[in-house]
Formats: structure tokens, C-alpha cells, sequence
């Protein structure tokens, strides 16, 4: 071994180290690496940076504003209340959303299909009770698995095609792989469904102390109008979109004010008073398409696009005190409406237009993004929080998927590539409003993004210094006096191993060719041997930086980097236990 590949290997080890150790934030500790690198030489000070323009790090930032915009759009909620209304438990939950990842990974690019459903996730977590770490780390394992189905499901495949083309004149086809994927894929999401309780619960871990906040006590009135999905439905079925999070405490019909039980029929005009946090009255508006209080906001004689809501506190010396909405009129002469009111520890049984307000009062007000600020002054009201509140805002429906499946088309048929199309269809969420320009930035995970672009430059200098060819030589000293079995059990355990630090097309590209020649030197078949090499660099479950699905998750489900190898390390091992046989049943090497 060179000098450099002993610091190479070195900073690397170190690297890994202080990730288990988790003293210190994953970006910073990557960013720590990337230095000692550049000062040790292993990477030349103007490659430092080079990983900050990365494909990945560009697929995965976008891919967050994806989801972002998708899980926005409010589909998720009404898809999941239609189609899966008695998924209630953990079991089933993770189940379907196993599956319906690793079957849309066999067609399109598995961290699109990972983006589509991340929200669905979020929204059984928070009906379940339990954490979305529970959730998201096996729908990404599931995600890799599904991607070994098909030629266009993952890198690897497609680039193992090649090679086989280069070495035999004949590719791979687009079902050659579905065997194998589909015998891993049922495999590994069974071993998921049943041990997916290795993954501990965690909170994102760069949560702010606004996100923290939750009001819990609403109260709000909704109206329903000719439109709505629950004309002449009971009032249990408007409950339901809120999952029992919401109490109705009255519906007022005319001048009659009536008891909510649960099986009063609803008709046009009726006003629900309802009660519960914020996110939960939502839900009920937007799945039953209801209309809220106020009036419809127009800036001459147009209809706003740029309406908000904020959540803001009475505070003493507000001009507001003592008053009531319908005293101040506020939609008529400051162009903002009032839709929820919440009072700490008194249930209000008042309308929100008759309601005397007091200090301390939360009022949840929706205008304009330039005219809040001034009114929010003008009468001494307190922002609560700087935070995402839903309600009253205006939805795109099928924009974002639609967009998203634009992206996925154009990737499919070869019109972009995938970091093109996903910074497109991010740029579309913001484009077609399906998401907010403030919030764009917002759904970008800085933290992530970071430690990608520091760890690329450090990963790849193992293949600079020539560490990667080291490793083929030893490699291919110890296969030569193996078995048939053997020496494809090491091809495929050293792909995984190495694809963290490679990337997994870097992976096929450095470990294909060493297989082929194994395989033509031991007087076996090569097509086996490719296989492993695929199937070992798209199963990275020990890291969240080897596969940019990992990734996407990671902050998201607040997970610690020794959490990767918890659940990962035992389906890595039932996966190789599997694959080699199945490979030599497959693909026979004789």
C-alpha cells in the first residue's frame, strides 16, 4: 500500500468511527472528514468542493421538495381515507406501503417512487401513534429491493447490462433481473415486516422549538356548502378525516343550534363548530371541501395568490382586546379573515364572529403575505411560531402529481436525465404554487445536503489513490481458490461492502469487469457473477449515504447513522443467504 492509500483508508475509518461514536452532528463530523482529507492531500484542494454539484446531492434536495409539494397537496389524506379506510395498525400499514414501494421501483426510479409515498407515511404515523422512523427506513430497504426487479429499476442493472453486452455481445433484458428481484424483494420485505422493530424510535433531529409548538384547542366553524362531499352524509363522516383528533361542539342550522351527535345528517348551509389542533381541522376541510369562516379574499377585483395563514397571540397592549370579530370587521377593512380562535383551557361555545377576544387569545388569521405583517403590527398581535398552518390555504389537487409523474416519464423514455428532471419538477412545485417559495427552502434538508457533498470528494478518494484496485487485487487472490459458490458469495459481500464509499454505478464499474475475469478464469459462466455484482451494489442497508434513498430518510426520520446497520446488517446477511443459491438455480455457472 501507497502512503496515500493508508491516509486514504485511514480518514475513512476515522470517518466511520465518529458516525457509531454519534457525539457530534452527521454534517459536521462529514465536513471535519472532507478537511483532514484536503490537509493529509488525499483529496486535491480543488476537488474540496466538487461533491456540492453533485448529481445526488441535486436529486436528493429536489426529491425533498417533491414530497414536500405532493404531501401538500392534501391526495394523500383523500387516497388514504378512499381506498385504505381500516388500516390501523402498524403491521398492515407497513405492509402496503412496503409493497406499493418496491412495485412502483420496478418501473420507475426508486427514490420517485420513495418521494410519492414518504407523505403516505407520515399520515399512517401520525394515525397509528408511532413514530415515522418506523415507518421510513423499511419503505427505503424496500425501495432498493424493488429497484433489483427490472433493467430500469436501479443504476447497478443498467450498467451491468452494458457489461455484459461489452464481454458476450448480448445484454441483459428488461425482465433477465425479475427472478432474482422478486424472490429478494418478497424475502426482504417479509424479514422487514416482521423484525422492522430493530429500528428505534427517533424525531427529526433538527426540528426547531417552533415545530415543536401544537395548539390543540381550536375552535373553528365550517360551512357546508352545495360542493361539499358530506352533503346529506352524518356528521361522523366529516369527523373521520380527523382521525378523532377533532370534537364538534355544535351545528348550527338557520337560527337552531342542534347537538353534534354522530349520526345528524348534514345539509347545505348547516355551520359546524368544531374543535382541535390545526392540522386536524385541515383535514376536514380539505377532504370534505368545506368552507371556513370569513370572506373570499380579492385585491381589485381578483382573487389573491398569495394567501396565508399565521398563528398569532393577543397580546396586552392590543387593540383587539375586549372586542369582537364582527365588531372589527376585520375582512371588510384590513382584507384578513379569522378562522380558528384557541383559548388556554376554556372551551368556546360562542361563534367566532360573536366571541368577545381576550389577551392571550391564539387566533389563527389568513390574508395576504404582504398585508399580515402590517396588521399582525398595527394591532399588536405576537406571530406564534414561524411555521407551516394549512388551514385556509389554497391547495394545488393533482399538480404535484402530475408534475412528478412528468418527471418520472421524461426519465423512462431518456428525454432527461434523473437530477434534470428532478430539479424541473421541483422548480414546477414552485412554478404552479403546488408549494410555497418561503417553504421551498424549507423542505430542502441543509443538514443532508451538506454532509452529501462533503462525503463524495472523501468517498472517492479510495478510487484516486488507487484503494479500489487494491481491493480487486486481494479480492482476486483469495477467489481463485474458491468454489464456485464462494467466489460469487465474495463478489457479492464485497460489492456491498465497498458501494457505500463508490456509489453503486461506480460499484458495478469497478467490481463487473473483476467478476467477468474471475468467472472466465475459473471456467464459470459470467452472467451469475454480474448479477451479484448487481444485486451487492443496489442492497446498500448499512449507511444512509451509499444509496441516495438512505438518505432521503435520514433526516427526515431523525435516524442516527448507527441506526442504518441495526436493521441492515441482519437482511444484508439474509440476503446474501438467499442470493447464492438463487443465483446458481438462476443463473447456472456450467
Amino acid at each position: 500500500m501507497t502512503t496515500q492509500q493508508i491516509l486514504a483508508f485511514s480518514v475513512i475509518a476515522i470517518m466511520m468511527a465518529v458516525f457509531i461514536w454519534d457525539r457530534f452532528r452527521y454534517d459536521v463530523v462529514a465536513c471535519c472528514a472532507l478537511v483532514l482529507a484536503v490537509v493529509l492531500g488525499v483529496v486535491p484542494v480543488d476537488k474540496a468542493f466538487s461533491g456540492f454539484s453533485d448529481d445526488i446531492v441535486i436529486i436528493v434536495g429536489s426529491a425533498l421538495v417533491v414530497s414536500a409539494g405532493v404531501a401538500r397537496s392534501g391526495i394523500v389524506d383523500g387516497a388514504i381515507k378512499k381506498f385504505f379506510p381500516n388500516l390501523n395498525t402498524l403491521h398492515t400499514q407497513l405492509a402496503l406501503l412496503m409493497i406499493a414501494v418496491a412495485v412502483l421501483s420496478a418501473f420507475i426510479k426508486n427514490i420517485g417512487a420513495l418521494a410519492i409515498m414518504m407523505p403516505v407515511a407520515f399520515q399512517f404515523a401520525r394515525k397509528s401513534g408511532a413514530s415515522p422512523s418506523r415507518y421510513l427506513m423499511p419503505m427505503a430497504f424496500a425501495a432498493l429491493l424493488g429497484g433489483l426487479m427490472t433493467q430500469i429499476g436501479t443504476s447497478p442493472n443498467i450498467v451491468v447490462s452494458r457489461l455484459r453486452e461489452e464481454l458476450t455481445g448480448r445484454s441483459f433484458t428488461m425482465f433477465d433481473f425479475t427472478p432474482m428481484g422478486a424472490i429478494l424483494t418478497v424475502v426482504g420485505i417479509t424479514f422487514l415486516l416482521f423484525f422492522h422493530w430493530l429500528v428505534p424510535n427517533r424525531t427529526k433531529e433538527n426540528s426547531s422549538i417552533e415545530e415543536a409548538v401544537e395548539i390543540t384547542n381550536y375552535t373553528s366553524e365550517v360551512s357546508v356548502t352545495t360542493g361539499s362531499t358530506l352533503l346529506e352524509k352524518p356528521l361522523s363522516e366529516l369527523l373521520r378525516h380527523a382521525d378523532g383528533e377533532v370534537l364538534a361542539t355544535a351545528v348550527l342550522r338557520g337560527t337552531a343550534r342542534m347537538s353534534p351527535f354522530p349520526d345528524l345528517t348534514l345539509r347545505e348551509g348547516d355551520v359546524v363548530m368544531l374543535e382541535g389542533p390545526s392540522k386536524a381541522l385541515d383535514r376536514i376541510v380539505s377532504g370534505g371541501k368545506l368552507k371556513l369562516s370569513g370572506k373570499p379574499l380579492k385585491e381589485k377585483g381578483q382573487a389573491q395568490t398569495d394567501v396565508i395563514s399565521v398563528e398569532a397571540i393577543i397580546t396586552q397592549e392590543s387593540s383587539l382586546k375586549g372586542l369582537s370579530a364582527k365588531e372589527l370587521a376585520l375582512a371588510y377593512t384590513r382584507g384578513i379573515n379569522l378562522l380558528a380562535i384557541s383559548r388556554h383551557g376554556e372551551r368556546l361555545k360562542q361563534r367566532l364572529g360573536d366571541l368577545t377576544l381576550m389577551a392571550g387569545d391564539v387566533l389563527v388569521l389568513q390574508g395576504s403575505r404582504r398585508n399580515l405583517p402590517a396588521v399582525l403590527q398595527d394591532f399588536s398581535l405576537l406571530p406564534l411560531a414561524q411555521r407551516e398552518i394549512l388551514l385556509g390555504t389554497r391547495r394545488r389537487g393533482f399538480i404535484p402529481l402530475v408534475i412528478l409523474a412528468l418527471a418520472m416519464a421524461a426519465t423512462a423514455v431518456g428525454i432527461a436525465p434523473v437530477p434534470v428532471a428532478f430539479f424541473t419538477a421541483a422548480l414546477g412545485m414552485v412554478v404552479f404554487r403546488a408549494i410555497p417559495l418561503n417553504d421551498f427552502y424549507k423542505s430542502v434538508d441543509g443538514p443532508i445536503l451538506v454532509m452529501l457533498a462533503a462525503l463524495i470528494p472523501v468517498s472517492d478518494s479510495l478510487r484516486t489513490t488507487g484503494g479500489s484496485e487494491l481491493i480487486a487485487g486481494w479480492l482476486g487472490q483469495v477467489a481463485a481458490a474458491l468454489p464456485a459458490w464462494g467466489a460469487l458469495g465474495l463478489i457479492l459481500v464485497t460489492a456491498m461492502a465497498v458501494t457505500p464509499f463508490l456509489n453503486n454505478a461506480a460499484t458495478v464499474l469497478v467490481m463487473g469487469p473483476i467478476a467477468a475475469s474471475f468467472a472466465t478464469n475459473l471456467g464459470f459462466r459470467p452472467e451469475a457473477f454480474l448479477m451479484a455484482v448487481a444485486i451487492g451494489a443496489g442492497c446498500d442497508f448499512l449507511t444512509p449515504v451509499g444509496h441516495q434513498c438512505n438518505t432521503l430518510v435520514f433526516g427526515p426520520g431523525g435516524y442516527k447513522f448507527s441506526d442504518y446497520p441495526r436493521l441492515g446488517l441482519p437482511l444484508s446477511f439474509l440476503i446474501i443467504l438467499v442470493s447464492v443459491p438463487a443465483l446458481l438455480y438462476v443463473w447456472p455457472v456450467r
